[in-house]
């Protein structure tokens, strides 16, 4: 198998199904229509439901897609590993009641085959354990060795999702060699890990589910399947995750160039890359696609992406905004596909360059004498200061304490880790911090009695290439109303200086 881009890739398959007969239609919106169960379009059928049910009637009874994906159960996963990722883009052809097993399966084996040229020797197949159909088609019209095939149980190859249309499925795996594999002598398809890596799953929907889990046969049985474009591409590629297939490696060369940085030479920095990375690759799409932050839904979902995304920027040591030069990048790297990229180029950027964050999160202030002012007031615990405080990558002057919510700060102080050069503490809270810290070895601290006598005296002490935070890990009240009244009396006492 030849090495193949991403966006060549994607040609060649619609280009393929497209002579076999399908209609090629762009991606739909990531904001699904007329649908309320999705936030966003998660898989290349989402948007087809209503033709998959008959309610409305396709445009023609076959029809290949790339569709733009989005998935969010994993948000906090993106970054830690290799594997999980925001975005990604799904390939599929679809029969509405037209072809079926007979038609799709050696389609299948001869766009892998014939057309990528994959090695039949590297190609194994699951079907569903009692579909004999799938296993004979395989087997007996397509030639593929039994010690190939593998039968699964319904939890693996059959495709439902409560009452509707269901059916059992086929996958597609590839053997990246030894080198991708656990080195355990049972070692095989369906082990967890990298060694098979499944890249296509063909449904074939031929049953109805009462929903009481009796299953009558469909009279017009549809075919659905999805090949992930990422996957296929870390294949072609030879690489061992989307993050080092072609066009994506393009986004983070972007993000390295900017933070001074290379992967593979520190483990959280590269956490850091490929957060950044992903991040703006969905959030590029999501704007495209009519998106904008919010406080709710899909827009929190965005929020939320560009937050994190800018949080790792300050990990790398990025202390200025960035993510909209980076969606440059992504744009650049995909408008061949999406024209609309193109088109909505300036809407997307300044989407991106004006996002402010969330206020009184990490919330950039000012910059007065070369040193950076931030507002966390909404770090009310420890685990949300340390958060901001891993954002941190100048010396730090932190300002905490408050009220006693009767939290244990010893983790707290550990996260310092050589960062924060001096404490300002205020509030019942004081006394404990001070406690805990001394008592793991940090000394250099200061009290008072208000945050307009804090903010002074940070000022006081800072340098030129400091960083002052307001981070308390604790509540306000006793001194103020709220979080928000802290973090704007923080705010004004600093504007000030």
């Amino acid at each position: 198998m030849e090495w193949t881009g991403l966006n060549e890739l994607r040609e060649k398959y619609l280009s393929f199904f497209e002579s076999k007969g399908h209609l090629r239609l762009p991606s739909f919106s990531l904001v699904p229509q007329h649908d309320k169960s999705l936030l966003l379009i998660n898989s290349g059928m989402a948007p087809m439901k209503k033709w998959f049910t008959g309610e409305e009637t396709p445009p023609r009874k076959r029809v290949t897609t790339c569709q733009k994906c989005i998935r969010t159960p994993d948000i906090e996963n993106v970054g830690k590993t290799a594997r999980h990722g925001t975005y990604f883009e799904m390939l599929g052809n679809f029969s509405f009641g037209d072809y079926f097993k007979h038609e799709v399966i050696p389609w299948a084996w001869e766009f892998c085959t014939k057309v990528l040229e994959m090695d039949p020797e590297k190609l194994y197949i699951s079907v569903y354990e009692d579909d004999d159909e799938a296993y004979d088609i395989w087997t007996k019209d397509i030639g593929v060795d039994p010690s190939h095939m593998v039968r699964f149980g319904k939890e693996d190859n059959f495709w439902e999702h409560g009452a509707g249309p269901c059916g059992p499925c086929s996958e597609i795996y590839y053997d990246r060699g030894e080198k991708y594999g656990c080195g355990k002598p049972d070692c095989k398809v369906g082990c967890e890990c990298d060694r098979y890596i499944e890249f296509w799953n063909l449904v074939f929907t031929q049953f109805e589910n009462d929903g009481n889990n009796n299953y009558s046969r469909l009279a017009h049985p549809n075919i659905d399947t999805g090949m992930g474009l990422e996957r296929l591409a870390c294949i072609s590629q030879d690489v061992d995750n989307l993050f080092e297939v072609d066009t994506v490696q393009n986004i983070m060369k972007h993000i390295m160039k900017i933070a001074g940085v290379k992967y593979h030479d520190d483990e959280k920095k590269d956490i850091s890359l490929r957060v950044i990375t992903d991040h703006v690759r969905s959030t590029t799409m999501m704007i495209s696609d009519g998106v904008m932050p919010s406080n709710e839904g899909r827009g929190y979902v965005l929020r939320r992406l560009l937050r994190r995304a800018a949080r790792h920027g300050r990990l790398l040591g990025i202390d200025r905004p960035f993510l909209y030069e980076v969606a440059e990048t992504v744009i650049k790297e995909n408008d061949t596909a999406y024209p609309s990229l193109l088109e909505k180029h300036d809407f997307i950027i300044n989407v991106i360059k004006d996002f402010m964050g969330v206020e009184h999160r990490i919330e950039y202030v000012r910059d007065k004498n070369g040193v950076r002012y931030y507002n966390d007031s909404k770090g009310t615990n420890p685990d949300s200061s340390i958060k901001a405080l891993e954002a941190m990558s100048r010396p730090t002057i932190l300002i905490a304490g408050g009220y006693d919510k009767h939290s244990e700060f010893d983790e707290f102080i550990e996260a310092f880790d050589n960062k924060v050069k001096l404490m300002v503490l205020l509030g019942q809270t004081a006394d404990k911090i001070e406690e805990t810290a001394v008592r793991h070895g940090f000394t250099n601290i200061i009290k008072t009695d208000s945050l307009e006598k804090a903010v002074k005296i940070c000022a006081e002490n800072a340098v030129s290439g400091d960083v002052v935070l307001l981070s308390p890990a604790c509540a306000s009240w006793g001194m103020f109303k709220n979080y928000e009244e802290r973090g704007k009396l923080f705010k004004e006492y600093v504007n000030s200086l």
